[in-house]
C-alpha cells in the first residue's frame, strides 16, 4: 500500500519548485495514479509493445524511470533473457527505492537501475526506449538532441514511447482539456489548495509541448512514423518507429 500524497494539503508560506525528492518519491505511486488519466493502462501497454517489438539480445532504456514501473512491464512481458532493461533516473531518492523494488522480484529480464540524466545516457544496440512523462522536465533547448540520440540508438524497426502531458494549440481547447483534468483530480480527493499549489510548483520546471511539436521533433528526428496510440483529456502516449 502506497503512502497518500498529502504534500500540497497544507498552506505553505512559499511553493518552491518542484522536485522528485524524498517526499515525492515516498508518495509517487498515490500521487501519479490520482494525477494522470490512464496511468496504468500506459504502463500495461508499454509492456504489449515491448512483447511485440522487443529484439532478442537487444537493449532496452527507460529514461526517467521513477520507481520502475515501467522497466518491470517490459521485464514480464518478454520471453526470459530476451533483453537487458537500463533504468536511469536523476533522482537519487527514486533510484534508490526502484532498486530496492526491483531487486525484490525475480524477474525473466534483469533491470539494472542506474542515477544519471537522459541526455547523457550512452545508448547502443537498442530495440525499445521509453520516455514515460520525462521528456517535459527536461530543458526545451535540449530536446531535439535528445530524441535525436535515441533514434540514433535505436535498431531498425525498434520503437521509442513518450508519454507526455500536452498543451492544446488554442485557448479554447487548452481551457477545456485543462479543466476536465482538473475535475479528474478533484474526483481523485484533491481540494482546491493542493491543485492550485502543486500548479505553482509545476509552473517553471514541467514545460509542457503541443503534440504537433512532439509530431515535428520526431520527424526531424528521422522517426518513420509517430502514432499517438492514447490521449485522455491533456495527456498522450505515442510510439515512433524507426
Amino acid at each position: 500500500m502506497s503512502n497518500k500524497d498529502n504534500l500540497f494539503a497544507t498552506p505553505l508560506n512559499q511553493v518552491s519548485d518542484f522536485s522528485f525528492d524524498e517526499a515525492v518519491a515516498d508518495v509517487f505511486p498515490d500521487m501519479i495514479s490520482r494525477s494522470v488519466p490512464g496511468y496504468q493502462t500506459i504502463i500495461h501497454t508499454i509492456g504489449q509493445l515491448a512483447a511485440s517489438h522487443v529484439q532478442p539480445r537487444s537493449m532496452v532504456y527507460d529514461l526517467g524511470c521513477s520507481l520502475g514501473a515501467a522497466s518491470l512491464s517490459v521485464s514480464r512481458s518478454c520471453p526470459a533473457q530476451h533483453c537487458q532493461i537500463a533504468a536511469i533516473d536523476s533522482s537519487p531518492a527514486m533510484v534508490e527505492r526502484c532498486k530496492r523494488t526491483v531487486g525484490s522480484f525475480q524477474l525473466p529480464n534483469p533491470i539494472e537501475v542506474s542515477e544519471g540524466f537522459a541526455q547523457t545516457v550512452t545508448m547502443k544496440n537498442a530495440s525499445m526506449v521509453i520516455m514515460n512523462f520525462t521528456l517535459q522536465f527536461i530543458p526545451p533547448p535540449e530536446r531535439a538532441a535528445m530524441l535525436q540520440s535515441i533514434y540514433d540508438a535505436l535498431l531498425p524497426g525498434g520503437i521509442f514511447v513518450l508519454s507526455e502531458k500536452i498543451r492544446h494549440g488554442n485557448t479554447a481547447g487548452e481551457t477545456l482539456i485543462n479543466d476536465l483534468h482538473l475535475n479528474f483530480k478533484r474526483q481523485n480527493g484533491y481540494s482546491e489548495l493542493e491543485i492550485s499549489q502543486k500548479r505553482a510548483a509545476l509552473e517553471n520546471v514541467m514545460l509542457i509541448d503541443t503534440f504537433a511539436d512532439h509530431d515535428q521533433r520526431l520527424n526531424d528526428a528521422g522517426f518513420s512514423d509517430v502514432v499517438m496510440w492514447y490521449r485522455c483529456f491533456n495527456f498522450m502516449s505515442l510510439v515512433a518507429i524507426k
